[in-house]
């Protein structure tokens, strides 16, 4: 989808707002805390139903009002097309395509594909497992947006298992263990499928992360990407069976994809320990333009950029070398300082106070 049109209406400190896009490259400047990194999370929310910056939907309305809407209007497919979300306070969501309510989230997934390069996105690198999974699943539902069921249902049955586990305070029961096998067939199930789907998508990625990398750090070195889970050989319902006295001793379910790592090597050696800042940083601007071209290629539409302030965190070669790497498309880039040489944008907007001037 190639984004035409913009309209918030207390969305974050937006009162009332309305933006046109340029078909390349908007800038959005101004000093922090005035507003642009909000103009990219109401973008990325129509995509994913979702803050990329990790806060719940209700932190979106904006302080004092009960609801917010967000909308977009641009093409698809030759069609025009108009998403409408809105975001209530305390109530449920609702979500519309060319006027049309939609009953299921996954139902959306699709229309509008965004790639998020943040100032956060170093934690892909030095944090927990649990971002690289979601790193991962992200791009594993932009290349197949049903896979987003499977990691929902994935959910629910571990919260399921977990719960009976708990209720069960260690004690194995006729009554729980037959429950247990229930939940156990599904969730091996679901996890034998999505790790899979992770092990396939890590083969896909690793050539163009290495070529990612090259581009960002100005020079060729191996980049490794390791998903390599202990249990897949034997299956998950093995796996489970293994450890179904430790999951009821702790009461917590021990073994599958919820539990699995992504491992990254620079050199040969692990990034997460070994690699200096500027080799994390370029790894993670590496990760982003890896799934951008993958998803890209594999869908033959780009998603839409959205930069936000990633050249504050990084030194003016790095700076140039993102620059210069950026693939062709519709993109949003917000920035507090000056623009990096070689960005020229299309059209350059100023956010003062949730305000947006022509510049």
């Amino acid at each position: 989808m190639h984004l035409q049109h913009i309209w918030l209406q207390d969305f974050r400190c937006y009162q009332e707002a309305e933006l046109t896009l340029a078909d390349d490259l908007t800038a959005i400047v101004g000093d922090n805390g005035q507003g642009k990194s909000s103009l990219l999370e109401a973008v990325s929310y129509l995509a994913t139903l979702r803050s990329f910056r990790g806060v719940p939907t209700e932190a979106l309305v904006r302080q004092g009002a009960t609801a917010s809407i967000v909308r977009a209007e641009g093409e698809r497919d030759h069609r025009t097309l108009l998403i409408e979300a809105e975001i209530s306070s305390n109530g449920r969501n609702r979500v519309q395509v060319n006027r049309q309510r939609l009953q299921r989230t996954r139902d959306l997934l699709g229309f509008l594909r965004v790639s998020v390069f943040a100032p956060d996105d170093l934690e892909l690198v030095k944090a927990g497992p649990g971002i690289r999974r979601t790193y991962l699943d992200d791009t594993l539902v932009a290349l197949n947006p049903s896979m987003h069921q499977s990691l929902s249902d994935l959910e629910r049955v571990l919260r399921q298992r977990n719960t009976l586990l708990r209720q069960a305070r260690g004690r194995l029961t006729t009554e729980i263990e037959t429950t247990l096998d229930v939940w156990d067939t599904q969730l091996a199930q679901l996890g034998d499928t999505i790790a899979t789907e992770r092990v396939g998508l890590v083969d896909q990625l690793a050539p163009l992360l290495n070529s990612a990398y090259a581009s960002v750090a100005g020079k060729p070195v191996q980049i490794g990407v390791i998903y390599e889970p202990t249990w897949l050989v034997e299956g998950l319902a093995e796996a489970l069976a293994r450890v179904r006295v430790e999951d009821l001793r702790r009461q917590v379910t021990t073994m599958g994809p919820h539990r699995d790592d992504v491992w990254f090597t620079v050199a040969g050696l692990p990034a997460r320990t070994h690699a200096s800042q500027g080799e994390q940083r370029s790894l993670a601007l590496a990760l982003r333009l890896a799934a951008h071209d993958l998803v890209s290629t594999v869908t033959g539409s780009s998603p839409v950029l959205l930069l936000d302030d990633v050249f504050s965190e990084l030194d003016p070669q790095r700076s140039d070398a993102l620059v210069a790497s950026l693939p062709p498309g519709q993109t949003l880039l917000t920035t507090a300082g000056a623009l990096p040489s070689g960005v020229t944008p299309d059209q350059t907007l100023r956010v003062v106070n949730g305000e947006l001037f022509a510049v």
